[in-house]
């Protein structure tokens, strides 16, 4: 027999990291509900046609479809065989990306965006807007696995949909900033606006160059500025329109350096001025009582996906090497994909398995997140192990976790236990503390030792 492994770009979590992740997840959902939003959830898998032509050409190359099965009613498994086998062809089209539903109807959701705007544009006539949900589930991507990158991982998002106004965004930057600072994580919150994208576009010959711009800008901090050049001249761009990107590309400095610089490339460029307006906007509603949060402006931040149209988020992590660990933005008309038109919506989402290697990484996480039984109770005989029991439920109905070794064993054998579980407290019961109503507390972590009358165990302990 084979020895079991598991798929590639997934992960078995063991107690210690469930209980870092779940720092990290109730950190999250903690602030996004003080911000008033509600919790949403969705199928694992959507339908094939919900997904497809939603994330770019890249994108769609990602998705993970479902092979159908079962048998339609009325039909024979030769004739079920026969349709889904019938040329090499449909399965060479299904692997390049394209939908074939004779093998293939669903898929495995690619984000939380596009299943909220479906959710959405199904239940709008029910909904109270602005429409503010948040959502933390697994998502999949058939992507090349490596640090930093799964196959399957979380996201944690939070959307407003049903308004226009700027505050979202600025509310937007300002649960990050809150979020990062709770969890002790230096980050930069990076910003653009797609309407600058646009104009970038419109110096360079018109709005059909924006997507073969923001696909190649997008993979810049993975090829480096020569290779994006060389993907625009195999785009089509021409010299001219290439040294435009490139001088944009190279824009540095403080945010307000940043700002001036645009405005002497784009200048009268109203497309540009209204990505300005937005971003100065933002800005002006920093988080002042985050200070691990550092908003900055990046305007080679292009966020692939095709359906943003205004401002625009990532998030890096300060001081470790690690990619982007949070990202959103403004997507004006999502919902109009799903035949609901002109309800506006923004979004960011929280990478948590990239957060949570960022926090191993710079040791961020704090120690009492890893403590899980907080007292072992020794065995020690019939009439003592009954007396335990007695005194660890007690324990667990005022919240204190605790547990009572399962046999009769040494102390040796017991304090093992206890040592590489890391639990703090151990609690010893003999005949003589059994007979003066009495335990013996020992703090594994100081070595000290009390004996204490067994109603003041929670206190001793607390």
């Amino acid at each position: 027999m084979s020895k079991p492994t598991l798929p590639q770009g997934t992960r078995d979590f063991s107690a210690s990291v469930v209980r870092k992740r779940n720092y990290i997840f109730n950190t999250i959902r903690s602030v996004f509900e003080v911000y008033g939003f509600q919790p949403l959830e969705t199928p694992a898998m959507e339908n094939m046609e919900t997904l497809m032509g939603k994330y770019g050409e890249e994108g769609d190359k990602l998705i993970f479809k479902i092979l159908n099965n079962g048998l339609a009613e009325g039909a024979t498994p030769e004739k079920a065989l026969e349709k889904a086998a019938r040329s090499r062809e449909s399965f060479e089209k299904l692997l390049s990306g394209k939908n074939i539903s004779d093998i293939t109807e669903r898929a495995l959701r690619y984000d939380l965006t596009i299943p909220f705007a479906r959710y959405v544009a199904m239940n709008h006539g029910q909904l109270t807007f602005p429409f503010k949900r948040y959502q933390i589930q697994p998502v999949w991507r058939a992507d090349r696995p490596q640090r930093g990158r799964y196959r399957e991982f979380y996201q944690c998002d939070a959307d407003v949909v049903g308004s226009r106004s700027l505050l979202n965004e600025a509310e937007l930057t300002g649960i990050y900033a809150t979020t990062f600072t709770k969890l002790g994580v230096p980050v930069e919150i990076r910003i653009n606006s797609r309407k600058i994208l646009a104009a970038l576009a419109e110096l360079c010959g018109g709005s059909d160059k924006m997507v073969d711009i923001t696909v190649a800008i997008d993979k810049l901090d993975k090829i480096g500025l020569e290779k994006v050049k060389a993907e625009l001249a195999q785009r089509g761009l021409d010299e001219n329109q290439i040294n435009i990107i490139e001088r944009y590309l190279l824009i540095a400095g403080s945010n307000t350096e940043k700002i001036e610089q645009l405005r002497a490339l784009a200048s009268n460029n109203a497309t540009a001025a209204q990505g300005l307006e937005e971003i100065n906007f933002v800005l002006n509603y920093q988080p002042e009582d985050a200070p691990l949060a550092e908003v900055v402006i990046d305007f080679t931040l292009a966020r692939g996906l095709n359906y943003y149209t205004g401002i625009i988020f990532e998030v890096k992590a300060k001081g470790a090497n690690m990619g982007s660990i949070g990202g959103g933005g403004r997507y004006d008309d999502l919902t109009g994909l799903f035949g609901v038109p002109n309800l506006p919506g923004v979004g960011i989402s929280f990478g948590v398995d990239r957060i949570y290697d960022v926090m191993e990484e710079l040791n961020l996480f704090p120690q009492e997140v890893e403590a899980s039984t907080k007292v072992l109770f020794f065995n020690l005989g019939e009439a003592e192990c009954a007396k335990a029991f007695q005194l660890a439920q007690e324990l667990r109905a005022r919240g204190i976790s605790a547990e009572l070794f399962h046999e009769q064993a040494k102390f040796d054998k017991q304090f093992k236990y206890a040592e590489k579980k890391g639990i703090q407290y151990v609690a010893i019961l003999g005949s003589e503390e059994l007979q003066n109503g009495t335990c013996k507390i020992k703090n594994q972590s100081t070595g000290e030792q009390n004996t204490v009358a067994q109603a003041d165990i929670a206190s001793q302990i607390q």
